[in-house]
């Protein structure tokens, strides 16, 4: 498995980094919002800028613990910067691969994280020997195979995203992980498996339509840059996609759904 080609296409760069700082506890990770209480010590794996980390310490509260780990020292650096001063919220630059706690959390989280692994699997052991006993492990993720737009954007759109799954998949990524995690948990001896559907949905009626409906237009020329150095797209081609989705957002488009599934379990050894 090639995880360093995977670990370089993961980098975020461009407008996506607004994504993460959008996001929140309660938009972004709904499930865990439901099962936090406080004084819990959680771990968030891949925790990004920390926005949605920040949102699980105020939850659990200053006799609580919350480490935000991520492989990338930017988004660590800026994470510091913007949440430092909330009570018990540490930020460490770490390897999912390698994660150094053993039984120390009683909930061990990664939301959207796993699908950009190209061994998701050994990055599940990782995070079962990091939980206690009787705690939780908690993944939301993807699957992109399942996406659905209405109607349908343009085929320019529709030519980038074919390209940016096959990308994705030379990479070893798992495009459809969300349907695949119930038998993951299964292999690292995970009890007591559920899923709850956490799909985003996304229709003219949201205030901020247009932002969430843009993560596309905004995907393209961030990863079509990569994509192109790769040799699955063209300059030309993403541009493209990304002018004629803009058009389409403002004038055609009604609703977008990313399927997405929040798959917890309880280690029992």
């Amino acid at each position: 498995m090639d995880t360093k080609m995977a670990r370089n296409r993961a980098e975020l760069s461009g407008k996506l980094t607004n994504v993460l700082d959008s996001r929140t506890l309660a938009n972004s990770h709904q499930r865990l919002a439901e099962i936090l209480t406080e004084g819990m010590a959680i771990l968030d794996v891949g925790c990004g800028t920390g926005a949605i980390t920040r949102g699980i310490a105020e939850v659990v509260g200053p006799n609580g613990r919350v480490v935000g780990i991520d492989s990338n020292p930017k988004l660590i650096e800026k994470a510091r910067e913007a949440h430092s001063e909330t009570p018990g919220l540490f930020f460490e630059t770490g390897d999912i691969y390698n994660l150094p706690y053993e039984q120390q959390f009683d909930i061990v989280t990664s939301s959207r994280v796993l699908i950009w692994l190209s061994d998701p699997l050994k990055a599940l052991k990782m995070m079962t020997s990091a939980v206690k006993i009787g705690g939780r492990i908690l993944v939301v993720d993807y699957n992109h195979e399942k996406i659905s737009w209405e109607p349908q954007p343009p085929s320019s759109m529709l030519h980038f995203y074919s390209a940016y799954l096959k990308w994705r998949s030379e990479a070893g990524m798992d495009n459809s992980i969300a349907d695949n995690l119930f038998e993951m948990f299964q292999k690292v001896g995970m009890k007591d498996i559920t899923i709850t559907p956490q799909h985003e949905i996304t229709t003219r009626a949201y205030p901020n339509f247009q932002n969430r409906m843009g993560i596309w237009a905004d995907t393209a020329p961030s990863r079509g840059i990569q994509m192109e150095k790769d040799g699955f797209i063209t300059e030309k081609a993403y541009l493209k996609a990304e002018k004629e989705y803009r058009e389409w957002m403002v004038q055609d488009a009604q609703s977008l759904t990313m399927y997405m599934l929040a798959v917890e379990g309880v280690r029992c050894l």
